[in-house]
């Protein structure tokens, strides 16, 4: 999309549909599904189609909430939208079962019918309604993940309510109950019982709080005003994952939702919240916007792509559709508000001045701010095994950098095909093995230690000390087998070998760069990998790496 300014709300707007109206001529006939790619989520194509369909109202719902028209949409999703949940129809999005993407996609639709109600629900027929009411019950009669999914039920039975029709009050009161208990203070959520701090805090948990506290807080002032509280001193952590230019931290899983990174701001400057002052959210929001709009993640037609920043199958879940990606419509939620906003008249400002390191203890990591801009997390890891794709590679690296990414594994074979970045691997029987579960770890103001052991015959304790120039990396290994260690730094674009640096500080090791497989970093497409090789021999042993950067 190139350079492009935001500042006003026709800005915010002309954006949005800039990234919206290619995907035009894609409608099906009845306009209740949207294809535009070849390649599969685990789930049915024709649920990948609902959802190309229900993503898009994210951001368009908002839109019309704000004064926004568009002649041509408000036709496709009051068409579809008929099409969609009438049995009769060839377009018929079908009964639901326990866990279906279906359920997930219910809650763009009961937010447009909450925030844009006169352009999509009320110009139905009341025939019309009642088949709407009558498909999303759907999401009763079949149950949601126990993790942000139980929003999903909460915000479509709230929707059924707010426009008279039945609804599950108790069976909302449980999900609402089973939210409460992900709560672990200082404004964090776990996102379920595998959950961990990632992008589903933001732009999951907290947004769908935010919008409950927005559409319930007459009825449930209290509740409301919890979640209001808890997104409040949220914010205040969450800005560390920003830096200023704009891009945010590479971690966690589905990065393919790029921009979504920044809808939680976005939510709260719609529910007029201040975590941070408003022109400073206004800052967070445009560079993010300008920034993402630079990067290479549209098609010639102007479809968004799978991946990160450019297109990148190697990197996704198996629930990433090719329409997945309009998940990042939320962020722009901002544009609920009117045209004589505050928010539309003040000037970005920049981040406010935050410490060089910041010790986020609900996230379990270390944030460090460089003075190049780069912005690294020290996590402590995942206690738990293999979830989603790449859960390794996402979460249990040593280190993330907003300007170095993360790469990914394309196979185990080899140095080259498995890319380990920011990880110390091991090289045995021919194969490369990281660190995935931990056994334990601990995160305090001072270091990251973990226990972990990349396979059977090899125990390793790993503590991370943060220093003003990088950190330094402590190992203690011990393996039942001679074997080959590397201990690796960033993995930095091809041609821009200065960046990172590693060094042995014990154990004998030699410094060596490798050149990974491209399209393994999620930021850059050839990289090279600045590693120290360490001979590990049966026994015990100690090793000690610095990586400045």
């Amino acid at each position: 999309m190139g350079e492009r300014k935001l500042n006003t709300r026709q800005d915010f707007a002309d954006l949005m549909l800039t990234v919206l109206n290619p995907l035009k001529p894609y409608y099906s006939t009845g306009k209740a599904r949207l294809n535009i790619g070849c390649t599969s989520a685990h789930y049915p194509d024709e649920s990948a189609w609902m959802e190309g369909f229900s993503r898009p109202l994210w951001g368009l719902a908002a839109f019309w909430a704000g004064g926004g028209s568009d002649d041509a949409f408000e036709k496709i999703y009051r068409e579809g939208l008929v099409s969609g949940t009438d049995p009769a129809s060839s377009e018929y999005w079908g009964k639901c079962g326990d866990y279906d993407q279906k359920l997930v996609e219910m809650a763009a639709i009961a937010f447009a019918i909450l925030f844009a109600r006169e352009k999509i629900w009320e110009p139905l027929t009341e025939k019309e309604k009642k088949q709407v009411s009558v498909w999303l019950w759907e999401i009763n009669r079949n149950k949601c993940c126990d993790c942000n999914w139980r929003f999903f039920h909460i915000l479509v039975n709230t929707a059924l309510k707010k426009v008279g029709m039945p609804y599950d009050k108790k069976g909302m009161e449980d999900s609402l109950e089973f939210i409460e208990s992900c709560y672990i203070g200082g404004g964090w959520y776990l996102d379920g019982e595998n959950g961990q701090a990632d992008y589903y805090v933001p732009f999951a948990m907290e947004f769908y709080g935010i919008v409950y506290a927005m559409v319930m807080k007459e009825e449930e002032p209290e509740r409301c005003r919890r979640y209001l509280e808890r997104a409040e001193a949220f914010g205040k952590d969450f800005v560390y994952w920003f830096a200023e230019d704009g891009s945010a931290l590479p971690y966690g899983r589905s990065l393919t939702y790029r921009f979504a990174q920044a809808a939680f701001y976005s939510a709260c400057i719609m529910a007029h919240i201040e975590p941070l002052p408003l022109p400073v959210m206004k800052g967070i929001l445009v560079r993010h916007l300008e920034y993402w709009m630079k990067q290479p993640i549209f098609d010639h037609t102007g479809l968004m792509t799978i991946g990160y920043c450019y297109p990148n199958l190697q990197m996704t879940e198996s629930y990433n559709s090719p329409q997945s990606p309009y998940w990042a419509m939320k962020t722009f939620a901002c544009l609920a508000l009117p045209e004589d906003d505050p928010f539309w008249t003040c000037e970005a400002a920049p981040l406010p001045e935050l410490e060089e390191e910041k010790y986020l203890e609900k996230a379990d990591m270390i944030i460090q701010r460089r003075e190049d801009g780069n912005v690294v997390a020290l996590p402590g890891g995942r206690t738990f095994g293999h979830v989603h794709g790449h859960t390794e590679e996402k979460y249990a690296k040593f280190a993330y950098s907003t300007k170095y990414g993360f790469s990914v594994m394309r196979s185990p074979v080899n140095f080259q095909e498995a890319a380990p970045d920011s990880v110390l691997s091991f090289e045995v029987l021919g194969h490369i093995f990281i660190r995935g579960q931990a056994k334990n770890y601990e995160v305090t103001k001072e270091h990251v230690v973990s226990v972990w052991s990349p396979l059977p015959g090899i125990r390793v304790q790993s503590e991370i000390l943060p220093a003003r120039e990088g950190h330094k990396r402590i190992h203690v290994i011990e393996s039942d087998y001679d074997c080959i260690a590397y201990d690796a730094g960033f993995a930095l674009p091809l041609g821009e070998e200065e960046g990172c640096e590693v060094r042995c500080l014990l154990g004998g090791g030699e410094p060596m760069m490798v050149k990974p497989d491209p399209n393994t970093n999620l930021i850059h497409s050839k990289t090279v990998i600045p590693v120290v090789r360490y001979e590990i021999k049966k026994g015990i042993n100690k090793i000690e790496t610095e990586v400045l950067y």
